[in-house]
């Protein structure tokens, strides 16, 4: 089966997700730059969560590009993805709302360590689909920064419980990780 349909969907899911979240977002009642203060906490939480999905679709998009043909295993580990990526405007709301207390920090970690996880399962069974494909492997042989990230999550959400701040400093670590492209990947895909 190819993959034009599974990316279809995929986008449109994404981009829902990113409506999602904007919508959430309320402006001041005052016409002054001290009226934004209070929302300071709903506005970074957005930037950071639509940095994660800008990073999702990136990804996605790259392994997309050179994914041949896909499954039912790479179907179900793809909403799978989706599924975890869609909760990400309620964690963001979660924490605007709660200005970076405990409890939503966690959640937010653990959706994003799901995400993560999802993403990883994904891109083995691609992987494991196309074992035939040297350059695929190639390009992709290299998990350190999947294990790396999930590492941090953990650590994250760990800290989260002694300082939501600092937790919330690892996840932010973590997408500025995932923001540089993986080079042998743009360079397979071109």
């Amino acid at each position: 089966m190819k993959t034009n349909r599974l990316e279809a969907f995929s986008d449109g899911v994404l981009a829902i997700i990113i409506t999602i979240m904007v919508m959430q977002l309320r402006a001041p009642k005052e016409m002054t730059w001290e009226a934004l203060t209070p929302i300071l906490p709903v506005l970074v939480s957005y930037i950071l969560s639509f940095i994660y999905i800008g990073i999702y679709w990136n990804n996605h998009h790259h392994l997309f590009q050179i994914t041949k043909k896909v499954n039912g295993q790479i179907l179900w580990a793809n909403m799978h993805l989706l599924f975890w990526l869609s909760l990400i405007p309620f964690a963001t709301s979660w924490i605007g709302e709660d200005h970076l207390m405990t409890v939503p920090v966690v959640f937010y970690g653990f959706i994003l360590l799901m995400s993560g996880i999802a993403y990883f399962i994904l891109h083995r069974l691609i992987l494991k689909l196309h074992k035939d494909d040297k350059a695929m492997q190639k390009a992709y042989s290299s998990q350190n920064k999947a294990y790396i990230s999930m590492g941090l999550y953990l650590v994250g959400i760990a800290l989260c419980f002694i300082n939501p701040i600092i937790g919330a400093i690892c996840y932010i670590i973590v997408a500025i990780l995932w923001i540089v492209p993986n080079k042998q990947v743009e360079e397979h895909v071109e």
